[in-house]
């Protein structure tokens, strides 16, 4: 496929890509629920020919093209799950599922790869290589690549590089920002739960008091990373959720708390690992309380690999202009992505959808939002990378 075609393949896609973006942001689903979106999915790809390759998750999906020249297997990858969140935001398509909203994008992600999937399919005679078409599960829940992996996906990825994609609304509509290396944080899912003995509201003890104890620990997570830095990028300690009490006029004998830690190297996180521990001790001996400490879920960093991330730079530059693509610093948030990019060489970038007027909101917030154009932006470099990818040495 030539530049100007795969211009022209997006360029007639682009309306059906926009289409399905707004029909999944409509009906989002949480992790590992992804029932309805991977039957979507499902439906789609066998449309166009490609058939499942292998199903190792009850949601999500691999799908294979053969082209019809010799050449190397790519594994295009999207996540497919929301988050539990309200959205406020008022657009034609907002969600129409109380309580649960495509709050970080990924609804781009699966139309832009259906539209990818659309293009290489009308053209598979002229292509070289393999092209695996992964959607993935519980991105949000930091474990459906890991399960992906435990039953057996990698199995059909032999020999495989790896391309993929995040729309951010924090950077403008059209530009792509990649890097080399390390690119986005390894997470720790916490869960520190503290017991006390409890007792009544009109009685308040000194100590073994659980929400006084859970109220000076929150406060104290951000030290547990503070001055960590990767490069410019910053180390976090953070609390999501808080879980405690039954009745107004009770002190509650256990409490919990979860959020996730986040941190770039070995030693970044053996020191935070060392800090909150501490944390922890002084908490529960200073409160009366006893403290467990646990790391239910864990995703490793992104590490991009160099050959790879230069010919995404290259198919980019290519497609959207010099002085569109630009080299970041790392990024504090992380992405399961890494699972796979741990055992295949590839390259997981970011594609700007910044609304124009300043309204998009921040990730994982209520008010969330990017422009469709991305999805062009996203598939677009995709595709081209793919295509790449399949014909270099």
């Amino acid at each position: 496929m030539t530049d100007a075609g795969a211009e022209a393949a997006v360029a007639a896609l682009y309306d059906e890509m926009v289409d399905t973006r707004r029909a999944l942001h409509r009906r989002p689903e949480l992790s590992f629920e992804e029932h309805a979106t991977s039957a979507m999915i499902r439906d789609r790809m066998a449309a166009l020919d490609i058939g499942e390759l292998a199903r190792v998750t009850e949601t999500g999906g691999i799908f294979a093209l053969e082209g019809g020249r010799p050449g190397r297997s790519v594994v295009l990858r999207a996540d497919i799950d929301a988050l539990p969140i309200q959205e406020a935001a008022t657009t034609p398509f907002h969600s129409d599922v109380d309580g649960t909203m495509h709050a970080c994008g990924h609804d781009v992600h699966v139309a832009s790869l259906l539209g990818v999937a659309g293009a290489l399919g009308a053209h598979r005679e002229e292509l070289p290589g393999r092209y695996i078409f992964l959607f993935q599960p519980a991105e949000e829940a930091l474990c459906g690549a890991k399960r992906m992996v435990e039953g057996g996906a990698l199995d059909v990825m032999t020999g495989a590089r790896l391309v993929g994609f995040h729309v951010t609304s924090q950077i403008p509509t059209g530009v792509v920002a990649l890097r080399e290396g390390i690119a986005m944080s390894e997470a720790h899912a916490l869960r520190i739960t503290l017991v006390g003995p409890g007792g009544h509201g009109a009685i308040p003890t000194a100590k073994g008091d659980v929400i006084k104890a859970t109220a000076d620990l929150v406060s104290r997570l951000g030290s547990v990373a503070a001055g960590m830095t990767y490069e410019g990028a910053n180390c976090v300690c953070s609390a999501g959720m808080l879980s405690a009490g039954t009745a107004v006029n009770v002190v509650p004998t256990t409490a919990t708390v979860s959020g996730t830690l986040r941190t770039f190297t070995d030693e970044q996180r053996a020191e935070a690992f060392l800090r909150l521990r501490a944390v922890c001790d002084v908490i529960a001996d200073s409160h009366g309380v006893h403290i467990e400490l646990a790391f239910p879920e864990h995703t490793p960093q992104v590490v991009n690999d160099g050959a790879v991330t230069d010919l995404v730079e290259a198919a980019s530059r290519e497609w959207l202009g010099r002085e569109h693509v630009i080299r970041m610093p790392p990024s504090s948030p992380s992405d399961d992505v890494s699972e796979f990019l741990n055992h295949l060489p590839g390259c997981y970038f970011f594609v700007g959808g910044a609304n124009a007027e300043g309204t998009s909101g921040m990730h994982h917030s209520p008010t969330f939002s990017v422009e469709d154009a991305s999805l062009r932006v996203g598939a677009g470099v995709v595709l081209r990378s793919a295509i790449a990818m399949a014909a270099a040495p």
